[in-house]
């Protein structure tokens, strides 16, 4: 007892944090309505403690981070299972993170005076999903590869800045080692401790201003009663938080970290699937549960669909989600007065329940079934040079057209290819097979310079008859040969 008082004395726990920890709450509170908040707390703290032990053997170099996760997986001992609490860990997170959102929302708990305890709950939402995608990232298999494809594709398309972002993510035009980096310092150490920050600042306010008390049918908040009313219930009818209003807040984590053991026990860690390889197309990858609806939009609608999704969807819903205290903050808090509130719920989780179940099952884009082994139409090889056939060959042999049409036969992910020679000079070409852009990977690594060279000559004959093809507007215009000048279109006819 000496020794606590004597550490009391100099840190002031009883006259500096004891009166937050025991504060009076409504009575009305102690709900099993209440306990997703702290439940996502407790999930945080399994996620930063389950993390540093991770950080102990993850070798964040694109070369060994799949190798590190396997041995965690097959020779550490137990470290199938911390890898496996800390995937399920991030899974309870985001989906208790989600229940609490729309239980506050429900609850009109964003109204006065806790618009700033909302807003600040939407940035720690945001923060949760960004380390699910970053630790998604961290496996480094072909599902991390093709999503971080998609989310570098989806920053791409922002204008004016679309390009300097993609730089800024990957370290470079593609998917490559200072990527995984820039991914594991965002994973340890930015998101986590702007989270850590924001978690502080949310319990401040919770703290300060109050819990949002049971909403009761015709209680209605207004700015100039709200404050005192709410004060006379907490003197009327409150009870310290510690211990009667977090005795259910204990037993429902209790439960939650039984669960997290018990899936984790049972049905193992996620991953890693296949070492990331672009060229593989036999590859079916699929994100973690959370972005399955996303996935599966992206899969489903039409490609020319995608910018106006990726540019309006997530800018709307999240500018609805922060104004929403500022236009909606005073009035009925019970959903039972707010008929829209839970409609407007059922329809979102309807929404999202449906394309998450599609995603399950949806085709991946590209379709990797579109290529039929179709021949290069005749008129492209009949006139063709030794090396511009070499090319069609490695063209078919490599499978561009499980993205890429010609003559209307292949896939549709990519552009056709039957005009590429008049939107792409030689150079290029060159550059978009070696580093790829947009939705397609870099080849540099998977094609021999003969290979490049060979396929580059290929592409550069395809344009419509009478149409020359592109050139440097610096170099001179050179004689166009006349079996390209007079070439028809592929598939015209």
């Amino acid at each position: 007892m000496a020794v606590l008082d004597w550490v009391d004395f100099r840190v002031k726990f009883r006259e500096s944090f004891l009166p937050s920890i025991v504060h009076p709450i409504p009575k009305s509170t102690a709900s099993w309505f209440y306990v997703f908040g702290s439940a996502t707390l407790v999930c945080l703290i399994l996620q930063l403690v389950t993390g540093i032990c991770l950080a102990l053997v993850y070798v964040p170099s694109a070369g060994e981070a799949w190798q590190s996760l396997e041995y965690l997986n097959y020779q550490q001992p137990l470290g199938w299972f911390l890898r496996a609490m800390h995937y399920w860990g991030s899974n309870f997170m985001v989906a208790l993170m989600t229940i609490h959102l729309v239980q506050v929302f429900l609850f009109g708990a964003f109204k006065y005076p806790r618009e700033l305890t909302w807003l600040v709950g939407c940035v720690l939402f945001i923060l949760t999903l960004g380390m699910a995608f970053t630790g998604q990232v961290m496996r480094f298999d072909q599902d991390a590869y093709w999503g971080l494809g998609i989310g570098a594709s989806m920053a791409a398309r922002f204008p004016l800045i679309g390009q300097q972002v993609v730089q800024l993510m990957l370290g470079g035009p593609i998917i490559a080692g200072e990527t995984l980096s820039r991914f594991f310092a965002l994973h340890v150490f930015v998101i986590p401790g702007t989270l850590l920050a924001m978690v502080g600042l949310h319990l401040l306010l919770v703290i300060k201003v109050g819990i949002n008390e049971w909403p009761m049918p015709g209680r209605l908040v207004t700015r100039e009663r709200y404050v005192k009313e709410y004060h006379e219930l907490v003197e009327r009818d409150g009870e310290p938080f510690v211990p009667q209003g977090v005795t259910r807040d204990v037993v429902f984590a209790g439960i939650v970290m039984l669960a997290i053991v018990a899936c984790a026990a049972f049905f193992g860690p996620k991953g890693p699937s296949g070492i990331p390889d672009p060229t593989l197309i036999e590859t079916n990858p699929r994100p973690d549960f959370y972005f399955l609806p996303l996935f599966s939009a992206f899969a489903l609608l039409p490609p020319y669909m995608e910018t106006a999704l990726i540019l309006t969807a997530p800018v709307v819903l999240i500018l609805a989600a922060f104004l929403l205290p500022f236009y909606s903050n005073t009035g009925e808090k019970s959903w039972k007065r707010r008929p829209g509130a839970w409609v407007l719920v059922v329809m979102v989780f309807l929404f999202l329940g449906v394309l998450g179940w599609l995603g399950t099952y949806s085709p991946w884009s590209p379709d990797m079934t579109a290529w039929s082994g179709a021949p290069v139409p005749e008129q492209l090889v009949q006139t063709s040079t030794p090396l511009e056939l070499q090319g069609a060959l490695v063209v078919q042999a490599k499978q561009c057209r499980n993205c890429h049409s010609i003559g209307g036969e292949g896939g549709l992910r990519g552009p056709a290819l039957d005009d590429v020679a008049t939107r792409l000079t030689r150079d290029q070409l060159i550059r978009q097979v070696l580093q790829g852009g947009g939705n397609m990977p870099a080849y540099g690594k998977n094609l021999s310079p003969a290979e490049v060279t060979a396929m580059v000559a290929f592409l550069g004959r395809l344009h419509p008859a009478g149409e020359l093809p592109a050139r440097d507007s610096s170099a001179p215009a050179q004689p166009a040969r006349a079996a390209d000048a007079g070439h028809a279109r592929p598939g015209a006819g």
